[in-house]
């Protein structure tokens, strides 16, 4: 790695710009992200050159806006580490000759429809999944077809409008609440997906690549609402058997081939049904929800730290194999809690009593008295997690659900419409 590296990092990313500068010294970065992303930032001056974009700029602007960047400083690489400007992380790469994940690629993992079709046609799995543009036709399908589907955002994230259907009725709320829904993906699109309802154990895997090697890091156990999906507990490793380990390596490396992923972190998600493991998703990027410190605690291998180096392009997977092997797992879990309707937090109890739950166990309440709250709709209204360690899986994971079950939210709630009298007639 040389000392005069200049990363292109389109979106955010959180931590890793820093530590990319700290990685290599006297390495540089700048950013080119979508308008929203500025104020998210962090340390924006310490970038080389910051660039936003309207959400709707074409290809051509972004790459207009790329080589200009490298015009005045030479870009020797370009990452992206989050979902939102990945396509643009493609076109621009191939524009300014940089190795990255190829469009094919990027649109593969991010369309879960064409996701469903690319695995089928590889013959890796077939999952029951139809794309349809409006109200009426969802009610038919759901009519004609019955059982039970998942409604979701063809290319959201964060459990974002995800819905289970049973009827048509059903069908009918949960299209009118997806295409509302905000998300990273095409926002207010009429597309949505239905796709066959996968019953069994959820589990994640979090890999790594290198010239087309996949890694298995860890097996993640995950707890979802029943209703929306919405994720609210993970404990690493998963409670599953050697079978299940030996089932699910093997399918991710077969799922990863056939859209194309050769380096890199990926967060797949999976379903363990009785005919084998069935996706429910896949990223081009660590998972979120503290995951990548649930596996840094509990095998030693630190997921981001690995980001960074294969950024500069150094190798990571020999490292990584010995860590696994020489390090004794130490199991970790976080559970997540909700608010019980939507109004404005007046304050919270319990919080000393789950804070005392245990040496090993850290509260971070994300709710604080004057702000609103709603009823648990996408990952970002949940109030408050806990993360614990525990001898066992199982033990982590009480030990977390425990310390989120002391906590009590007191929230206060309008007995009339805002905006007063006029607004109530």
């Amino acid at each position: 790695m040389s000392g005069t590296e200049h990363v292109l990092i389109v979106g955010g990313g959180r931590e890793i710009p820093q530590l990319l500068r700290r990685h290599g010294a006297g390495s540089r970065t700048s950013v080119l992200c979508q308008l929203p992303l500025l104020p998210k930032l962090r340390d924006v001056d310490e970038h080389e050159r910051v660039i936003g974009l309207r959400a709707d700029a074409s290809d051509e602007e972004w790459i207009v806006a790329a080589q200009q960047v490298h015009g005045a400083s030479p870009v020797t690489r370009i990452a992206s580490f989050g979902e939102r400007d990945q396509i643009r992380l493609a076109v621009v790469g191939s524009a300014l000759g940089l190795s990255t994940h190829t469009a094919e690629t990027v649109a593969a993992v991010h369309d879960k429809h064409l996701m469903r079709r690319v695995l089928a046609d590889a013959g890796v799995e077939k999952v029951v999944a139809v794309r349809l543009d409006n109200e009426a036709a969802v009610v038919e399908w759901v009519r004609a077809n019955p059982g039970t589907w998942v409604l979701k955002p063809v290319d959201g994230t964060a459990s974002a409008g995800v819905a289970l259907v049973r009827s048509h009725r059903e069908a009918a709320a949960a299209y009118q609440r997806c295409v509302a829904t905000e998300h990273t993906g095409r926002r207010h699109s009429p597309e949505v997906l239905l796709e066959e309802y996968l019953t069994g154990p959820q589990v994640s895997v979090e890999s790594l690549s290198e010239d087309g090697e996949h890694v298995v890091v860890a097996y993640t156990g995950k707890y979802s609402d029943p209703a929306t999906f919405v994720e609210l507990g993970h404990v690493v490793p998963a409670v599953i058997d050697d079978a299940a380990r030996a089932g699910l390596a093997a399918h991710t490396s077969e799922v990863l081939d056939a859209l194309g992923v050769r380096d890199g972190t990926c967060h797949t998600e999976f379903v363990l049904t009785p005919d084998g493991p069935r996706t429910i998703e896949t990223h081009l990027r660590v998972a979120g929800d503290e995951i990548p410190y649930l596996v840094h605690d509990a095998t030693g291998v630190d997921l981001i730290g690995c980001v960074v180096r294969q950024t500069f392009g150094e190798r990571v997977l020999p490292e990584v194999r010995r860590t696994l092997a020489a390090t004794p797992v130490r199991p970790q879990a976080i559970w997540f809690g909700t608010a019980p309707c939507a109004g404005e937090v007046d304050r919270w109890e319990g919080l000393d009593e789950a804070r005392a739950a245990g040496p090993s166990v850290t509260l971070t309440v994300e709710a604080h008295p004057g702000d609103r709250v709603v009823p648990l709709g996408d990952s970002h209204s949940r109030v408050v997690w806990a993360r614990a360690e525990g001898g066992t899986a199982d033990e982590a994971l009480r030990r977390a659900y425990t310390a989120v079950a002391a906590c009590r939210l007191v929230v206060t709630v309008p007995t009339v419409p805002d905006g007063g009298f006029q607004t109530a007639l």
